[in-house]
């Protein structure tokens, strides 16, 4: 299995820099971007977000939250990944303010595939070496292409 994100993620959906002043701003931020490129109701993705932020922080550590939401009408899984310019207080499990999103959007029907696209992220997003890199990346291209290597072939 791939480690790397390419086939989840477009460079569209790489965001560095975004200031947001709280969860409501960063949801309706990412689905002004996503319902944009994809042709979906922002409305509908930044209510979708918020929905599932109620049942429970989405923000898992180190500074990272993986907001997710099954959205009507999309086509695939897509992730959309921002650093924030400033941390935002998600009320994360260990109560650190979060600056790196990767917010999945998946179709309602995408239950294993959903589920496993969410735990490969989740497993390159515990690796903290990784977090540190992408918080260090100069620009968009950088973010993108550590996102999008794959460590298995940076290992050979």
């Amino acid at each position: 299995m791939t480690s790397d994100l390419s086939d989840l993620l477009s460079h569209d959906f790489i965001l560095v820099d975004v200031a947001a002043s709280g969860k409501k701003a960063l949801f309706q931020h990412i689905a002004a971007v996503t319902g944009k490129a994809l042709a979906l109701d922002p409305v509908t993705i930044s209510a979708a977000l918020a929905e599932r932020e109620k049942l429970g922080s989405t923000g898992f550590g180190g500074g990272v939250a993986i907001p997710h939401a099954r959205i009507p009408g999309i086509p695939r899984i897509a992730l959309l990944v921002a650093r924030l310019a400033k941390p935002i207080d998600f009320a994360a499990v260990d109560d650190v303010p979060v600056d790196i999103v990767v917010a999945m959007l998946s179709p309602p029907n995408a239950g294993a595939e959903h589920l496993k696209a969410l735990a490969r992220v989740s497993r390159k997003f515990r690796n903290r070496a990784f977090v540190d890199k992408l918080r260090g990346a100069g620009s968009r291209d950088a973010f993108y292409a550590l996102l999008t290597a794959d460590e298995a072939r940076e290992a050979s």
